[in-house]
Protein backbone atom coordinates (compact mmCIF):
# COMPACT_ATOMS: atom_id res chain seq x y z
CA UNK A 1 0.00 0.00 0.00
CA UNK A 2 1.12 3.33 -0.86
CA UNK A 3 2.23 5.60 1.77
CA UNK A 4 -0.10 8.38 2.57
CA UNK A 5 1.21 11.82 2.11
CA UNK A 6 -0.73 15.23 2.01
CA UNK A 7 -0.36 18.08 -1.33
CA UNK A 8 -2.04 21.64 -1.72
CA UNK A 9 -4.04 22.30 -4.42
CA UNK A 10 -5.15 25.64 -5.79
CA UNK A 11 -9.04 26.11 -6.17
CA UNK A 12 -8.91 28.10 -9.00
CA UNK A 13 -6.73 26.45 -11.23
CA UNK A 14 -5.95 23.12 -9.50
CA UNK A 15 -2.12 23.54 -9.50
CA UNK A 16 -0.45 21.12 -7.27
CA UNK A 17 2.34 21.74 -4.62
CA UNK A 18 4.12 20.63 -1.88
CA UNK A 19 3.66 22.96 0.56
CA UNK A 20 1.43 26.14 0.91
CA UNK A 21 2.02 28.77 -1.24
CA UNK A 22 0.19 32.46 -0.30
CA UNK A 23 0.02 33.14 -4.20
CA UNK A 24 -0.43 30.46 -6.68
CA UNK A 25 2.49 30.44 -9.31
CA UNK A 26 0.04 28.73 -11.76
CA UNK A 27 -2.92 31.41 -11.92
CA UNK A 28 -1.60 34.49 -9.87
CA UNK A 29 -4.56 34.07 -7.56
CA UNK A 30 -3.81 34.98 -3.58
CA UNK A 31 -4.96 32.53 -0.53
CA UNK A 32 -6.43 29.67 -2.59
CA UNK A 33 -4.38 26.54 -2.05
CA UNK A 34 -6.12 23.77 0.06
CA UNK A 35 -4.41 21.28 1.79
CA UNK A 36 -5.54 16.89 1.34
CA UNK A 37 -4.89 13.78 2.00
CA UNK A 38 -3.59 11.79 -0.99
CA UNK A 39 -3.22 8.22 -1.35
CA UNK A 40 -2.53 6.67 -4.22
CA UNK A 41 -2.85 2.14 -4.39
CA UNK A 42 -0.56 0.71 -5.71
CA UNK A 43 -2.65 -1.25 -8.62
CA UNK A 44 -4.72 0.50 -10.79
CA UNK A 45 -8.39 0.98 -10.12
CA UNK A 46 -10.68 -1.25 -11.80
CA UNK A 47 -12.61 1.94 -13.58
CA UNK A 48 -9.90 2.26 -16.12
CA UNK A 49 -6.30 1.10 -16.97
CA UNK A 50 -3.50 3.11 -19.03
CA UNK A 51 -4.26 3.45 -22.73
CA UNK A 52 -2.65 0.33 -24.57
CA UNK A 53 -1.97 1.00 -28.66
CA UNK A 54 0.97 1.19 -30.80
CA UNK A 55 1.68 4.27 -33.00
CA UNK A 56 -0.43 4.48 -36.39
CA UNK A 57 -0.37 6.31 -39.78
CA UNK A 58 -2.90 8.83 -40.32
CA UNK A 59 -3.55 7.56 -43.36
CA UNK A 60 -4.53 4.07 -41.93
CA UNK A 61 -6.91 5.37 -39.39
CA UNK A 62 -10.80 4.72 -40.46
CA UNK A 63 -12.26 8.38 -39.89
CA UNK A 64 -15.68 6.41 -40.18
CA UNK A 65 -15.39 5.00 -36.84
CA UNK A 66 -15.74 8.69 -35.58
CA UNK A 67 -19.54 9.27 -37.12
CA UNK A 68 -21.80 11.21 -34.74
CA UNK A 69 -24.59 9.68 -32.65
CA UNK A 70 -28.01 11.98 -32.60
CA UNK A 71 -28.87 12.62 -28.77
CA UNK A 72 -32.85 13.02 -30.18
CA UNK A 73 -32.48 16.87 -28.88
CA UNK A 74 -32.09 19.15 -32.40
CA UNK A 75 -31.03 21.85 -29.95
CA UNK A 76 -28.30 19.91 -28.36
CA UNK A 77 -27.08 18.38 -31.50
CA UNK A 78 -27.05 21.37 -32.76
CA UNK A 79 -24.80 23.26 -30.49
CA UNK A 80 -22.19 20.06 -30.20
CA UNK A 81 -21.53 20.36 -33.87
CA UNK A 82 -23.85 17.49 -35.30
CA UNK A 83 -24.41 15.16 -32.51
CA UNK A 84 -21.99 13.41 -29.75
CA UNK A 85 -19.03 11.92 -31.30
CA UNK A 86 -17.63 8.48 -30.03
CA UNK A 87 -15.21 8.59 -26.60
CA UNK A 88 -16.27 12.15 -26.32
CA UNK A 89 -16.20 13.37 -22.25
CA UNK A 90 -19.21 16.09 -22.41
CA UNK A 91 -19.20 18.57 -19.43
CA UNK A 92 -22.57 19.98 -18.43
CA UNK A 93 -22.49 23.05 -16.03
CA UNK A 94 -25.55 25.43 -14.83
CA UNK A 95 -26.66 26.71 -11.22
CA UNK A 96 -28.60 24.56 -9.32
CA UNK A 97 -32.48 24.20 -10.26
CA UNK A 98 -31.64 25.40 -13.65
CA UNK A 99 -32.32 22.17 -15.20
CA UNK A 100 -29.34 20.15 -15.90
CA UNK A 101 -30.31 16.93 -14.81
CA UNK A 102 -33.95 17.32 -16.64
CA UNK A 103 -32.19 18.25 -19.73
CA UNK A 104 -30.02 15.20 -18.87
CA UNK A 105 -32.65 12.68 -18.45
CA UNK A 106 -35.14 13.53 -21.38
CA UNK A 107 -31.90 13.30 -23.65
CA UNK A 108 -31.67 9.50 -22.15
CA UNK A 109 -35.41 8.71 -22.19
CA UNK A 110 -35.23 9.88 -25.88
CA UNK A 111 -32.22 8.35 -27.49
CA UNK A 112 -32.40 5.59 -29.94
CA UNK A 113 -29.56 3.46 -28.68
CA UNK A 114 -30.43 0.11 -26.50
CA UNK A 115 -28.31 0.53 -23.47
CA UNK A 116 -28.41 3.93 -21.71
CA UNK A 117 -26.88 4.50 -18.24
CA UNK A 118 -27.75 6.72 -16.16
CA UNK A 119 -25.40 7.56 -12.64
CA UNK A 120 -27.00 9.21 -10.18
CA UNK A 121 -25.34 10.48 -6.96
CA UNK A 122 -28.23 12.77 -5.90
CA UNK A 123 -31.15 11.17 -6.41
CA UNK A 124 -32.55 7.60 -5.31
CA UNK A 125 -33.97 5.46 -8.08
CA UNK A 126 -37.30 6.03 -6.92
CA UNK A 127 -37.11 9.88 -7.35
CA UNK A 128 -36.05 9.44 -10.48
CA UNK A 129 -38.63 7.12 -11.77
CA UNK A 130 -41.11 9.69 -10.10
CA UNK A 131 -39.68 12.56 -12.46
CA UNK A 132 -39.78 10.56 -15.68
CA UNK A 133 -43.30 9.34 -14.71
CA UNK A 134 -44.13 13.33 -14.39
CA UNK A 135 -42.19 14.44 -17.55
CA UNK A 136 -44.15 11.38 -19.58
CA UNK A 137 -41.19 9.76 -20.40
CA UNK A 138 -40.85 6.02 -21.59
CA UNK A 139 -37.35 4.06 -22.50
CA UNK A 140 -37.20 0.67 -21.67
CA UNK A 141 -32.97 0.48 -22.72
CA UNK A 142 -32.69 3.49 -19.54
CA UNK A 143 -30.90 2.04 -16.77
CA UNK A 144 -30.91 3.62 -13.36
CA UNK A 145 -27.77 3.62 -11.00
CA UNK A 146 -27.19 5.17 -7.53
CA UNK A 147 -23.94 4.66 -6.57
CA UNK A 148 -21.05 7.10 -5.96
CA UNK A 149 -17.94 5.08 -5.84
CA UNK A 150 -16.55 4.37 -8.97
CA UNK A 151 -15.28 1.35 -8.63
CA UNK A 152 -18.98 -0.32 -8.14
CA UNK A 153 -19.76 2.10 -11.22
CA UNK A 154 -17.58 0.80 -13.55
CA UNK A 155 -17.84 -2.89 -12.30
CA UNK A 156 -21.70 -2.72 -13.21
CA UNK A 157 -20.83 -0.47 -16.77
CA UNK A 158 -18.57 -3.55 -17.47
CA UNK A 159 -21.62 -5.83 -16.98
CA UNK A 160 -24.40 -3.64 -19.19
CA UNK A 161 -21.86 -2.38 -21.42
CA UNK A 162 -24.27 0.69 -22.61
CA UNK A 163 -24.40 2.71 -25.13
CA UNK A 164 -23.94 6.25 -23.32
CA UNK A 165 -23.45 7.34 -20.11
CA UNK A 166 -24.39 9.96 -17.90
CA UNK A 167 -23.13 10.95 -14.46
CA UNK A 168 -25.17 13.05 -12.48
CA UNK A 169 -23.17 15.05 -10.77
CA UNK A 170 -19.00 14.83 -10.64
CA UNK A 171 -19.00 16.33 -7.50
CA UNK A 172 -20.62 13.66 -6.24
CA UNK A 173 -18.40 10.45 -7.25
CA UNK A 174 -15.38 9.20 -5.26
CA UNK A 175 -12.70 6.70 -6.43
CA UNK A 176 -10.58 4.32 -3.89
CA UNK A 177 -7.35 5.70 -5.14
CA UNK A 178 -7.91 9.19 -2.92
CA UNK A 179 -8.30 9.92 0.34
CA UNK A 180 -10.31 12.53 0.54
CA UNK A 181 -13.71 13.67 0.52
CA UNK A 182 -16.36 13.78 -2.10
CA UNK A 183 -16.53 17.22 -3.95
CA UNK A 184 -12.32 17.83 -3.44
CA UNK A 185 -10.19 18.88 -5.79
CA UNK A 186 -8.57 15.57 -5.89
CA UNK A 187 -11.55 13.30 -5.91
CA UNK A 188 -13.21 15.55 -9.11
CA UNK A 189 -9.77 15.31 -11.34
CA UNK A 190 -9.18 11.67 -10.44
CA UNK A 191 -13.28 11.05 -11.20
CA UNK A 192 -13.18 12.79 -14.56
CA UNK A 193 -9.78 10.50 -15.26
CA UNK A 194 -11.02 7.74 -14.62
CA UNK A 195 -13.88 8.08 -17.27
CA UNK A 196 -11.95 10.48 -19.69
CA UNK A 197 -9.73 6.84 -20.38
CA UNK A 198 -12.55 4.85 -20.26
CA UNK A 199 -14.63 6.57 -22.79
CA UNK A 200 -11.24 7.21 -25.13
CA UNK A 201 -10.80 3.17 -24.44
CA UNK A 202 -14.36 2.36 -25.00
CA UNK A 203 -15.63 4.55 -27.68
CA UNK A 204 -18.50 5.69 -25.55
CA UNK A 205 -20.02 8.80 -25.34
CA UNK A 206 -19.89 10.08 -21.46
CA UNK A 207 -22.12 13.32 -20.10
CA UNK A 208 -20.83 14.32 -16.96
CA UNK A 209 -22.85 17.19 -15.14
CA UNK A 210 -21.15 19.57 -12.62
CA UNK A 211 -22.59 22.60 -10.51
CA UNK A 212 -21.08 25.86 -10.70
CA UNK A 213 -19.67 28.52 -8.13
CA UNK A 214 -21.07 31.64 -6.85
CA UNK A 215 -19.06 33.71 -9.28
CA UNK A 216 -20.46 31.35 -12.05
CA UNK A 217 -17.47 29.40 -13.38
CA UNK A 218 -17.88 25.47 -13.06
CA UNK A 219 -16.91 23.98 -9.57
CA UNK A 220 -13.56 21.85 -8.94
CA UNK A 221 -10.16 23.20 -10.57
CA UNK A 222 -9.54 24.58 -14.47
CA UNK A 223 -7.70 21.37 -15.23
CA UNK A 224 -11.37 19.42 -15.04
CA UNK A 225 -12.22 21.59 -18.30
CA UNK A 226 -9.29 21.26 -19.98
CA UNK A 227 -9.77 17.31 -19.37
CA UNK A 228 -12.84 17.24 -21.50
CA UNK A 229 -13.71 17.46 -24.95
CA UNK A 230 -16.80 20.16 -24.30
CA UNK A 231 -18.03 22.23 -21.95
CA UNK A 232 -21.57 22.98 -22.53
CA UNK A 233 -22.82 25.70 -20.31
CA UNK A 234 -26.92 25.96 -19.10
CA UNK A 235 -27.81 28.92 -18.33
CA UNK A 236 -31.00 30.99 -17.22
CA UNK A 237 -32.87 33.47 -14.97
CA UNK A 238 -35.20 31.28 -12.84
CA UNK A 239 -37.68 34.47 -13.43
CA UNK A 240 -37.96 33.54 -16.66
CA UNK A 241 -38.78 30.38 -18.22
CA UNK A 242 -36.11 30.29 -20.89
CA UNK A 243 -32.96 28.30 -21.24
CA UNK A 244 -29.78 28.94 -23.04
CA UNK A 245 -27.45 25.68 -23.61
CA UNK A 246 -23.79 27.39 -24.57
CA UNK A 247 -20.64 25.73 -25.86
CA UNK A 248 -17.94 27.12 -23.88
CA UNK A 249 -15.55 24.91 -25.04
CA UNK A 250 -15.98 22.11 -28.23
CA UNK A 251 -13.34 20.34 -29.47
CA UNK A 252 -15.66 18.51 -32.37
CA UNK A 253 -17.73 21.86 -33.51
CA UNK A 254 -18.15 25.82 -33.24
CA UNK A 255 -18.36 27.69 -29.55
CA UNK A 256 -20.69 29.88 -31.24
CA UNK A 257 -23.81 27.71 -31.20
CA UNK A 258 -26.37 27.72 -28.76
CA UNK A 259 -29.46 25.75 -28.07
CA UNK A 260 -32.99 27.00 -26.54
CA UNK A 261 -35.63 25.18 -24.41
CA UNK A 262 -38.21 26.30 -23.21
CA UNK A 263 -39.34 24.99 -19.43
CA UNK A 264 -42.71 23.52 -18.85
CA UNK A 265 -44.50 21.31 -16.27
CA UNK A 266 -43.71 18.28 -18.54
CA UNK A 267 -40.12 18.94 -18.83
CA UNK A 268 -37.94 20.84 -21.80
CA UNK A 269 -39.39 22.24 -24.45
CA UNK A 270 -36.51 22.65 -27.81
CA UNK A 271 -37.60 26.26 -29.78
CA UNK A 272 -36.83 25.92 -33.07
CA UNK A 273 -37.64 29.48 -33.98
CA UNK A 274 -35.93 31.59 -31.00
CA UNK A 275 -37.08 35.11 -32.20
CA UNK A 276 -41.45 34.21 -30.73
CA UNK A 277 -39.55 34.65 -27.66
CA UNK A 278 -37.62 37.71 -28.23
CA UNK A 279 -40.27 39.79 -29.76
CA UNK A 280 -43.36 41.16 -28.00
CA UNK A 281 -47.03 41.35 -29.50
CA UNK A 282 -47.38 44.64 -29.29
CA UNK A 283 -51.20 46.40 -28.95
CA UNK A 284 -49.94 50.03 -29.84
CA UNK A 285 -47.09 51.46 -31.18
CA UNK A 286 -44.89 52.82 -28.49
CA UNK A 287 -41.63 54.85 -28.20
CA UNK A 288 -37.82 53.64 -27.37
CA UNK A 289 -38.73 49.79 -28.94
CA UNK A 290 -36.79 49.17 -31.86
CA UNK A 291 -35.71 45.59 -33.72
CA UNK A 292 -32.80 44.35 -34.36
CA UNK A 293 -31.04 41.09 -36.36
CA UNK A 294 -28.50 39.39 -35.17
CA UNK A 295 -26.78 36.24 -35.70
CA UNK A 296 -26.14 33.68 -32.74
CA UNK A 297 -24.25 30.90 -33.78
CA UNK A 298 -25.20 30.05 -37.13
CA UNK A 299 -28.58 30.80 -37.41
CA UNK A 300 -30.08 34.93 -37.23
CA UNK A 301 -32.43 35.85 -34.72
CA UNK A 302 -34.75 38.92 -33.75
CA UNK A 303 -34.32 40.59 -30.70
CA UNK A 304 -36.09 43.44 -29.28
CA UNK A 305 -34.60 46.82 -27.39
CA UNK A 306 -36.21 48.58 -24.78
CA UNK A 307 -34.44 52.46 -24.54
CA UNK A 308 -36.27 55.29 -21.91
CA UNK A 309 -34.46 58.57 -22.02
CA UNK A 310 -35.78 60.88 -19.04
CA UNK A 311 -34.35 64.19 -17.52
CA UNK A 312 -32.18 63.49 -14.74
CA UNK A 313 -34.19 63.47 -11.37
CA UNK A 314 -30.66 64.39 -9.54
CA UNK A 315 -27.55 65.81 -10.34
CA UNK A 316 -26.32 63.15 -11.94
CA UNK A 317 -27.59 61.33 -14.99
CA UNK A 318 -27.85 57.69 -14.58
CA UNK A 319 -26.70 54.75 -17.10
CA UNK A 320 -28.14 51.53 -16.99
CA UNK A 321 -28.45 48.30 -19.57
CA UNK A 322 -29.77 45.14 -19.24
CA UNK A 323 -28.52 42.47 -21.72
CA UNK A 324 -26.19 44.85 -23.37
CA UNK A 325 -22.60 45.88 -22.52
CA UNK A 326 -23.17 49.89 -20.89
CA UNK A 327 -19.61 50.69 -22.11
CA UNK A 328 -20.90 50.26 -25.18
CA UNK A 329 -23.63 52.02 -24.78
CA UNK A 330 -21.75 54.67 -23.45
CA UNK A 331 -19.65 54.91 -26.47
CA UNK A 332 -22.58 55.15 -28.44
CA UNK A 333 -24.48 57.98 -26.85
CA UNK A 334 -21.17 59.79 -26.72
CA UNK A 335 -20.97 59.22 -30.66
CA UNK A 336 -25.00 60.97 -30.64
CA UNK A 337 -23.78 63.88 -28.81
CA UNK A 338 -20.52 65.08 -30.28
CA UNK A 339 -21.39 63.23 -34.01
CA UNK A 340 -24.99 64.43 -34.16
CA UNK A 341 -25.67 67.14 -31.95
CA UNK A 342 -28.10 64.99 -29.79
CA UNK A 343 -28.02 66.43 -26.14
CA UNK A 344 -28.37 63.58 -24.17
CA UNK A 345 -25.47 63.65 -21.75
CA UNK A 346 -28.54 65.23 -18.49
CA UNK A 347 -30.60 62.68 -19.53
CA UNK A 348 -31.04 59.39 -18.19
CA UNK A 349 -30.93 56.53 -20.06
CA UNK A 350 -31.82 52.98 -19.14
CA UNK A 351 -31.96 49.75 -21.99
CA UNK A 352 -33.02 46.59 -22.12
CA UNK A 353 -32.50 43.76 -24.11
CA UNK A 354 -36.25 41.61 -24.13
CA UNK A 355 -36.12 37.92 -23.02
CA UNK A 356 -33.21 37.37 -20.11
CA UNK A 357 -30.35 37.11 -23.17
CA UNK A 358 -27.36 39.19 -23.35
CA UNK A 359 -26.42 40.21 -26.59
CA UNK A 360 -22.77 41.22 -28.20
CA UNK A 361 -22.95 41.16 -31.83
CA UNK A 362 -21.88 44.41 -32.83
CA UNK A 363 -25.28 44.77 -35.31
CA UNK A 364 -27.58 45.80 -32.70
CA UNK A 365 -26.00 49.15 -32.28
CA UNK A 366 -28.30 50.84 -35.12
CA UNK A 367 -31.43 49.70 -33.61
CA UNK A 368 -30.08 50.45 -29.62
CA UNK A 369 -29.11 54.19 -30.64
CA UNK A 370 -32.70 54.48 -32.99
CA UNK A 371 -34.37 53.29 -29.84
CA UNK A 372 -32.89 55.77 -27.71
CA UNK A 373 -33.36 58.46 -30.00
CA UNK A 374 -37.16 57.15 -30.49
CA UNK A 375 -37.50 57.96 -26.44
CA UNK A 376 -35.78 60.71 -26.41
CA UNK A 377 -38.10 62.74 -29.04
CA UNK A 378 -41.10 60.39 -28.18
CA UNK A 379 -42.11 59.11 -31.32
CA UNK A 380 -42.34 55.47 -31.72
CA UNK A 381 -40.97 53.30 -34.53
CA UNK A 382 -42.73 51.62 -36.53
CA UNK A 383 -43.38 48.07 -35.58
CA UNK A 384 -42.46 46.66 -39.19
CA UNK A 385 -39.24 48.27 -39.41
CA UNK A 386 -35.99 46.01 -38.63
CA UNK A 387 -31.95 47.00 -37.97
CA UNK A 388 -28.67 45.41 -38.60
CA UNK A 389 -26.13 47.57 -38.71
CA UNK A 390 -22.65 48.63 -36.42
CA UNK A 391 -22.29 52.52 -35.69
CA UNK A 392 -18.46 53.60 -36.28
CA UNK A 393 -16.72 56.44 -33.82
CA UNK A 394 -17.42 58.66 -36.09
CA UNK A 395 -21.06 58.30 -37.10
CA UNK A 396 -20.65 56.49 -39.59
CA UNK A 397 -23.21 53.14 -40.84
CA UNK A 398 -20.72 49.94 -41.15
CA UNK A 399 -21.50 46.72 -42.49
CA UNK A 400 -22.31 43.34 -40.89
CA UNK A 401 -21.36 39.94 -42.12
CA UNK A 402 -24.18 37.47 -43.55
CA UNK A 403 -26.63 40.13 -44.40
CA UNK A 404 -28.55 38.33 -46.56
CA UNK A 405 -29.51 35.73 -43.59
CA UNK A 406 -30.60 38.33 -41.50
CA UNK A 407 -32.69 40.34 -43.98
CA UNK A 408 -34.78 36.65 -44.90
CA UNK A 409 -34.92 36.09 -41.47
CA UNK A 410 -36.52 39.99 -41.06
CA UNK A 411 -38.61 39.20 -44.10
CA UNK A 412 -40.04 35.43 -42.80
CA UNK A 413 -41.19 37.35 -39.99
CA UNK A 414 -43.63 39.75 -41.78
CA UNK A 415 -41.28 42.92 -41.38
CA UNK A 416 -41.61 45.31 -44.30
CA UNK A 417 -38.56 47.75 -44.01
CA UNK A 418 -34.76 46.90 -42.66
CA UNK A 419 -32.28 49.55 -42.33
CA UNK A 420 -28.79 48.17 -43.45
CA UNK A 421 -25.43 50.00 -44.07
CA UNK A 422 -24.85 51.19 -47.47
CA UNK A 423 -21.67 48.88 -48.18
CA UNK A 424 -23.64 45.58 -47.55
CA UNK A 425 -26.53 46.79 -49.81
CA UNK A 426 -24.43 45.93 -52.60
CA UNK A 427 -24.53 42.23 -51.95
CA UNK A 428 -27.89 42.03 -51.72
CA UNK A 429 -30.70 40.60 -54.05
CA UNK A 430 -33.06 43.14 -54.49
CA UNK A 431 -35.88 41.20 -55.46
CA UNK A 432 -39.00 42.82 -56.60
CA UNK A 433 -41.54 43.05 -53.72
CA UNK A 434 -40.85 41.56 -49.95
CA UNK A 435 -38.92 43.30 -47.66
CA UNK A 436 -37.96 47.02 -48.51
CA UNK A 437 -34.02 47.93 -47.83
CA UNK A 438 -32.91 51.40 -47.34
CA UNK A 439 -28.75 51.21 -47.41
CA UNK A 440 -27.83 54.05 -44.96
CA UNK A 441 -24.40 55.71 -44.19
CA UNK A 442 -25.18 57.99 -41.36
CA UNK A 443 -27.36 58.21 -38.05
CA UNK A 444 -28.73 61.79 -39.11
CA UNK A 445 -29.99 60.19 -42.67
CA UNK A 446 -31.49 57.06 -40.31
CA UNK A 447 -33.13 60.00 -38.10
CA UNK A 448 -34.48 61.54 -41.48
CA UNK A 449 -35.96 58.77 -42.70
CA UNK A 450 -37.37 57.52 -39.57
CA UNK A 451 -38.54 60.96 -37.88
CA UNK A 452 -38.98 63.40 -40.93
Amino acid sequence: MAKTRTAFFCSNCGAQSPKWMGRCTACGEWNTFIEEVVQRESKTGSGAGQLSSRPKQIDQIDPSSGQRISSGSIELDRVLGGGMVPGALVLVGGEPGIGKSTLMLQVAMQMKVDRILYISGEESDTQLSMRAKRLNLKHSGCYILTATDTSSIFSHVEELKPDIIIADSIQTLTSSNIDSSAGSISQIKECAAEFQRYSKESGIPVFLIGHITKDGSLAGPKLLEHMVDAVLQFEGDHNHVYRILRAVKNRFGSTSELGIFEMRENGLREVSNPSEMLLSQREEEVSGVTVSAIIEGMRPVLIETQALVSSAAYGTPQRSATGFDLRRMNMLLAVLEKRCGFRIAAKDVFLNVTGGIKVDDPATDLGVICAILSSNEDIPVGEKVCFAAEVGLTGEIRPVTRIGQRVLEAEKLGFEEIFVSKYNYKGLDKKDGGIRIHPVTRIDQVFRLLFG
